[in-house]
C-alpha cells in the first residue's frame, strides 16, 4: 500500500463520484447530482492551492481511495484563540472494512506532525453512520454541533 500526494484532479473527480452520490442519496435537498465535468473543474482550481492536499491510496496499479485535506490557520480574534489544524474535507475508500481508511488517516496524522499541527478536524453528515462509526473508532470526539430548523 502506498499513499502519495496527487495533483491528478481528473482522477480525484472520478473517485469523488461515490462520495458525492452518497451525499445526494442522504440529503437530496442539499446536494446537486454528480456532474463529472463540474467536479473536475472545481478540483482543478482547488488542487493548485498550497494548503489543499489530495492523497491517493494505491496498491500497485490499483487505486483504492483518496482523501482531501486542508492545512488551516485560524487567526486569533477577540473571541477565540488562534490555532492551526488539518481539516479533512473528504475521505473515501473503494473497498470498505479492510483498514484502508485507517491507512489514509495515518498519512493525514503524519502530515499534521510534519507541519507541527496537533489538531485534525473534520465533519460528516448526521445520517452517514458509516462515517460516524469510522471516526469514533479513530478516537474523534465532538466539540461542536451544527443544528438547523426549517421554517
Amino acid at each position: 500500500m502506498e499513499v502519495s500526494i496527487t495533483k491528478d484532479y481528473g482522477l480525484i473527480a472520478i473517485l469523488n463520484k461515490s462520495v458525492h452520490e452518497l451525499h445526494v442519496e442522504l440529503y437530496p435537498n442539499y446536494f446537486n447530482e454528480y456532474d463529472f465535468d463540474k467536479v473536475r473543474s472545481f478540483l482543478e482550481g482547488i488542487i493548485q492551492k498550497d494548503n489543499q492536499l489530495f492523497l491517493l491510496l494505491k496498491n500497485e496499479n490499483e487505486t483504492l481511495g483518496y482523501a482531501w485535506i486542508e492545512i488551516k490557520e485560524y487567526e486569533e480574534n477577540v473571541f477565540k484563540k488562534g490555532y492551526k489544524s488539518v481539516y479533512v474535507h473528504q475521505l473515501n475508500v473503494l473497498k470498505p472494512n479492510r483498514g484502508l481508511g485507517s491507512i489514509l488517516m495515518d498519512k493525514i496524522y503524519e502530515i499534521a506532525r510534519e507541519h507541527e499541527i496537533e489538531l485534525v478536524e473534520l465533519d460528516y453528515w448526521a445520517k452517514n453512520q458509516v462515517a460516524e462509526r469510522f471516526y469514533q473508532k479513530q478516537g474523534y470526539v465532538k466539540y461542536r454541533e451544527f443544528l438547523y430548523k426549517r421554517l
